[in-house]
């Protein structure tokens, strides 16, 4: 079987979604977003010392997302965290290199990923983010070009755009290669995953890779494990479908979100644009925020980049979470 992915306008699918979302959730949008819940606020930092876990904390942050560390430097930042009464909830991987020919490269990758899964065990986080892999160099479509075909069975893509799909023959082939490489990486994976009680959570960040919500939905979905997950950044994608609609489509799937804004810029030769402080974007966040109540996720929000001071971050991310 296959499916066909249609690009939408990134405004009209909002708006069509913000009225579709109010309606079956029973009211507007500040009340779907259920503003009472609580929900994990957070910020990323390697290691954090007890100096910097008590500024955030004075802030109103929960936790931490945490990096690729020694265990027993892991297992004392976890005392530490406990003993104010945070949390060390993920590990940053980040990327890695599945896709590559060099053995060296892959080994080493997957040796990294190995070690990301044992630092989140020792923080007592629940996942860690990875990023299977990346492709470019090769022409690929613009980002509203994009029409996807692929098979629901192997992931494999057979058209990226309406028309003539020579010109990215080489895209279709390096697509297909490292869906098919970080699939067996993550697989043999899962059993250590399972064995330290952490979710690998799969991240496409601007690495040319199921950039529409159907074929990263259907990939996470096709390793059939708990132990898979999304790891969704909600600015990464803006300029290829609204996040709202990318939310929608994992669903039960979502394991994380970073929060993160975008503005988009059609102006633009390459029609993208850039990032900006959260609330200061293109991104419609009572939307998003719907999405969010929709499909039941009421995990952290761990918010990546931007220049806003600590307390600035902490009152605009009480803001998204409440629906505003």
């Amino acid at each position: 079987m296959k499916t066909v992915i249609n690009r939408r306008n990134f405004i009209t699918a909002s708006t069509t979604l913000a009225a579709g979302l109010a309606l079956r959730l029973g009211g507007g949008l500040a009340q779907a977003a259920a503003p009472d819940k609580k929900m994990g606020k957070a910020l990323i930092n390697d290691l954090p010392s007890e100096q910097y876990l008590n500024q955030i904390k004075e802030a109103g942050f929960d936790g931490v997302e945490g990096g690729v560390v020694a265990p027993k430097d892991a297992e004392a930042c976890r005392k530490t965290a406990e003993k104010l009464g945070m949390r060390i909830h993920s590990v940053l991987r980040g990327w890695a290199e599945f896709n590559s020919k060099d053995k060296a490269k892959y080994d080493s990758s997957y040796s990294r990923t190995e070690d990301a899964l044992r630092s989140a065990q020792a923080f007592g986080a629940d996942a860690v983010l990875l990023v299977p892999c990346r492709i470019g160099g090769m022409r690929m479509p613009k980002p509203w070009e994009f029409m996807i075909d692929f098979d629901e069975k192997n992931g494999h893509i057979s058209r990226v755009v309406q028309g003539d799909n020579t010109p990215y023959a080489d895209y279709i082939a390096a697509h297909n290669h490292a869906t098919d490489t970080s699939r067996e990486a993550v697989q043999r994976l899962i059993p250590l995953a399972e064995k330290t009680g952490v979710v690998i959570a799969l991240e496409n960040v601007w690495n040319n890779l199921w950039v529409e919500p159907a074929i990263f939905t259907n990939f996470v979905a096709s390793f059939q494990s708990p132990w898979v997950k999304a790891y969704f950044d909600i600015g990464n994608h803006v300029k290829y479908a609204a996040p709202e609609k990318w939310i929608l489509s994992l669903g039960k799937l979502l394991a994380k979100l970073h929060i993160k804004d975008f503005k988009l810029n059609p102006a633009e030769a390459s029609g993208e644009g850039s990032f900006v402080n959260i609330r200061d974007g293109s991104i419609r966040w009572p939307v998003v925020r719907a999405a969010i109540e929709r499909v039941g996720y009421d995990g952290w929000m761990t918010i990546e980049g931007g220049d806003c001071s600590l307390v600035e971050h902490s009152r605009r991310l009480d803001l998204i979470i409440q629906g505003k």
